[in-house]
């Protein structure tokens, strides 16, 4: 099979270099740095099982789909649409696309861009990037697919690559509860820059926690969308079995980068004024997120004792 991963960040990067490994064609489309990384050096994966290289095609244009059987866009939500017309004219009739990224609208939005179906994915990985063309892989890498025409033929190619995924009717749903931890950690841990584990522990977290977690319910039961009665004990655990985890949010803010807030807790924000349900906490995370953005508020820098690592396109 060939296989393009528009975006090759952390998430792009991990799953390119396993479906490249179960012997498909892959060709990374990402920044020149990790172009030129790849292409002198080859792609790097470092894991718990030790630091294997391969080599594997790199390029910067969008034309780099060209012919592809599947296309995995792992781009940041902001550039959803950026990216679908990059790839637009070079895609194959037949091509299957997979918009994994944070956020709950984004396969609707490059659905529109690109005039075909985009089947969304919830993605459950902890990973990053360590060095261009070089990935860490800290956990988990559970795929759940929406269901299409070759949705099942695509799953049976990532189970057999590696990447446990399932097929499911109510995809919408899982991207919700994943946006749900996301509103819950991601701007927290962005602005205090500590790992879930601790974070929790701070005087007030949890209730504030708390107060995120019900009203994107709230959000999203108006929403028609069906999320677990025990969606805060899910959220909650997370700072146990990811207790060293600091979120995507917090890596962009420390680096300095643009985060994808305006579709986490921002989303909910915006979700809620037009069904009429109140979502003040979400608002102030959101709020004061942006103003660490744009520099109004001295930006934060990660301790040396606690590395950065993300949960992939990523969740939290």
């Amino acid at each position: 099979m060939k296989v393009a991963i528009l975006g090759a960040g952390a998430v792009g990067c991990y799953y390119g270099f396993l479906l490249a490994r179960a012997g498909h064609a892959v060709t990374l489309i990402g920044r020149p740095a990790l172009v030129a990384a790849v292409e002198a050096d080859g792609l790097v994966l470092e894991s718990a099982a030790g630091r294997e290289t391969l080599a594997v095609r790199a390029t910067t244009t969008g034309d780099g789909v060209a012919g592809s059987d599947l296309v995995l866009v792992c781009v940041k939500s902001g550039d959803t649409e950026a990216a679908g017309a990059t790839i637009a004219p070079h895609l194959s009739p037949s091509a299957t696309i997979l918009s994994l990224q944070n956020g709950v609208d984004n396969a609707e939005r490059l659905g529109a861009v690109l005039g075909r179906p985009v089947v969304p994915v919830a993605v459950y990985v902890a990973t990053e990037m360590v060095g261009p063309g070089r990935g860490r892989h800290n956990g988990r890498g559970d795929l759940v697919l929406g269901a299409s025409a070759t949705s099942e033929t695509i799953a049976a190619a990532l189970i057999a690559a590696g990447i446990p995924t399932t097929v499911s009717e109510r995809a919408l749903d899982a991207l919700w509860g994943k946006l749900i931890l996301n509103c819950a950690y991601n701007a927290l841990s962005a602005l205090t820059q500590l790992p879930y584990g601790r974070l929790v522990q701070g005087e007030g977290v949890v209730a504030a926690m708390t107060d995120v977690v019900q009203e994107c319910v709230a959000v999203a039961n108006a929403s028609g969308v069906t999320v677990p009665d025990d969606i805060l004990d899910t959220v909650l655990a997370l700072s146990t079995s990811m207790a060293d985890q600091r979120s995507s949010t917090a890596q962009d803010l420390a680096r300095g980068r643009p985060s994808e807030i305006d579709h986490l807790n921002g989303y909910v924000m915006r979700r809620g004024a037009a069904l009429g349900i109140p979502t003040p906490a979400n608002r102030m995370l959101h709020t004061l997120v942006k103003l660490v953005e744009g520099g109004d508020i001295s930006r934060v820098v990660p301790s040396a004792s606690h590395p950065s690592q993300a949960i992939g396109r990523s969740s939290s």
